[in-house]
């Protein structure tokens, strides 16, 4: 059995403030620490609920932040950016049979500890065939496509709700409380591991590869908090403009819809100056 994790940090215990995550910063170093507590607990824990493989990847911002030294010999990490699949990267191999969100949060616009989707401030609002788009949503909708179910979610208590809407049948961890954006009732490391310790080794019975989903249209709109970003979003073959600040596009599978929508990300990240957003 293979696992997968994607390992994302805003949702990590004891993460509530951008700086704890952001890389380079004084308080990201202390924070990363905390990250691959979580990310570690989930290893020990699928790895003694019987799999014999984990793959971690790195899914956030530089991709370059859980601490490879710290972690049980017996997985291996996929490490920096530019991947195919970014967040989910690894599950097209077709031999992953779990796939576990480490660290997730929920989606732009909504309630969650540093809620956003993909873009911290400049996408406020995505949409996917008609439901919020959180990152665990549009994930699980890839992984999907390859017949690999999400088995395992950990984040805030928010994000744990969410996943209930995409993902029912996982194991779910709440590592702290939401507050506000900025805000959260945390527990401590000790404790969140033991929890996501304990849940990965029952998640690890829900594992098993299933016939794929065939590819179907997938339908998403993005909303920005700026007007001339819509402009730089439709440099991307496919979206179009539906209002002063949104697009719309659909996409002939999930596969394509994720790489879209990364497409538009990095244009609109390109547009975005300083002072002005």
């Amino acid at each position: 059995m293979k696992i997968l994790i994607s390992a994302d940090m805003e949702g990590a215990t004891g993460v509530t403030w951008p700086a704890d995550c952001e890389p380079g910063t004084e308080q990201w170093q202390r924070c990363r620490r905390m990250f691959t507590s979580d990310v570690n607990a989930a290893v020990l824990g699928f790895l003694a609920g019987g799999a014999d493989e984990v793959l971690i990847n790195e899914a956030h911002s530089t991709m370059r932040n859980l601490l490879l030294e710290e972690l049980d010999d017996r997985a291996v990490m996929l490490t920096g950016r530019h991947k195919e699949l970014t967040m989910v990267e690894g599950v097209q191999r077709g031999d992953v049979d779990g796939v576990a969100f480490v660290g997730y949060h929920t989606a732009a616009g909504t309630e969650g500890v540093l809620a956003h989707t993909y873009l911290a401030n400049s996408i406020t609002g995505v949409r996917v065939d008609g439901e919020v788009g959180s990152e665990g949503r549009l994930n699980a909708l890839v992984v999907a496509e390859y017949g690999v179910p999400v088995v395992l979610v950990t984040g805030d208590d928010r994000t744990c709700e969410d996943a209930a809407g995409y993902a029912p049948a996982a194991r779910s961890v709440a590592v702290k409380d939401c507050v506000d954006r900025y805000a959260a009732v945390c527990r401590t490391p000790a404790r969140t591991a033991a929890d996501i310790r304990g849940a990965a080794e029952a998640a690890a019975k829900l594992a098993g590869r299933s016939e794929p989903l065939p590819p179907a249209p997938h339908e998403i709109e993005v909303e920005f908090d700026a007007a001339h970003l819509t402009g730089a979003a439709t440099m991307v073959p496919g979206v179009a403009r539906t209002g002063p600040r949104s697009v719309r596009w659909t996409s002939p599978s999930m596969y394509e819809g994720i790489r879209a929508f990364k497409a538009v990300c990095t244009m609109v990240s390109n547009a975005v100056e300083e002072n002005y957003g």
